[in-house]
């Protein structure tokens, strides 16, 4: 299996970074890629996919970041993003939901910065990972305004994709693969969602589908409560299975290798 997007380049795993890493290979995990969301993390992405062989980095500015960047920071991104090991540009996108830590960035800002990125990763050729909450439709538009930019046959994916079907049904009428976390655990709605995640996956074709932790966060149950690990894409895999009706055994194989289309790895 392959863990499309975590974060083993975040300060959660200094102290074990190397067990969190045995661990998920135990489990059968073949792939890990690591994603950044700053220059600073992108970095730590690189080294890391330098360091182990099974290991990836996708580099990229996230939203959340989009009002931080300072002069120049195109250039140390494309930079970083020439790194044999970097298979993607992200997380990039939009994001309109208010955290307590983290207030609603400039929508402009946020706009400006995907679009940058958009156009790096074309110039690249490098697919896209897209973050999106509670802004399917300005993110839908920007792609549909840079089709001509996004790459072919496969432009990316959509990290822990929520929404409405209707922005799924463009999501996947635009290319897109679309990945699941292990928040399709949980019961009920995210805040400001309407429709369940389980719901999506079910609309979702399966040659279109990969799985992702977001490590350290989104822990699946039954360890909500704790640190989440690449090892529990396992985790988030089996339910998937029992959503669609098929065994773990063929989930895993299909979203590996859909994973290894996206990212050419």
């Amino acid at each position: 299996m392959v863990d499309v997007h975590c974060h083993l380049n975040f300060k959660a795993f200094e102290d074990d970074l190397d067990d969190a890493i045995k661990k998920a290979q135990d489990a059968g995990v073949e792939i890990i890629i690591n994603t950044g969301t700053s220059l600073e993390s992108s970095l730590k992405a690189v080294e890391l996919a330098n360091k182990y062989d099974h290991l990836y980095a996708i580099v990229g500015i996230h939203p959340h970041h989009a009002d931080k960047v300072q002069s120049g920071w195109e250039k140390e991104l494309k930079k970083l993003a020439q790194n044999k090991k970097v298979v993607g540009i992200g997380e990039i996108g939009l994001d309109y939901y208010s955290y307590k830590s983290n207030g609603i960035v400039d929508p402009k800002l946020q706009k400006n910065v995907f679009q940058t990125q958009i156009q790096m990763a074309s110039e690249l050729k490098l697919p896209l990972q897209i973050h999106n909450r509670h802004a399917g439709e300005d993110i839908i538009e920007i792609l549909n305004s840079h089709k001509n930019l996004l790459k072919n046959p496969i432009p990316g994916m959509f990290h822990c994709f929520a929404g409405n079907l209707d922005t799924l049904q463009k999501a996947l009428n635009l290319g897109f693969y679309i990945g699941f976390d292990g928040n399709i655990t949980y019961k009920g709605l995210a805040p400001g969602e309407t429709v369940s995640l389980s719901e999506l996956c079910k609309n979702t074709p399966l040659e279109r589908i990969v799985i992702e932790t977001d490590a350290p966060f989104l822990t699946p149950e039954p360890y909500r409560s704790g640190r989440n690990e690449p090892s529990y894409v396992i985790i988030t895999g089996a339910k998937i299975a029992e959503i669609k009706a098929i065994s773990k055994k063929d989930l895993d194989s299909i979203t590996t290798q859909n994973a290894k289309q996206i990212f050419n790895i």
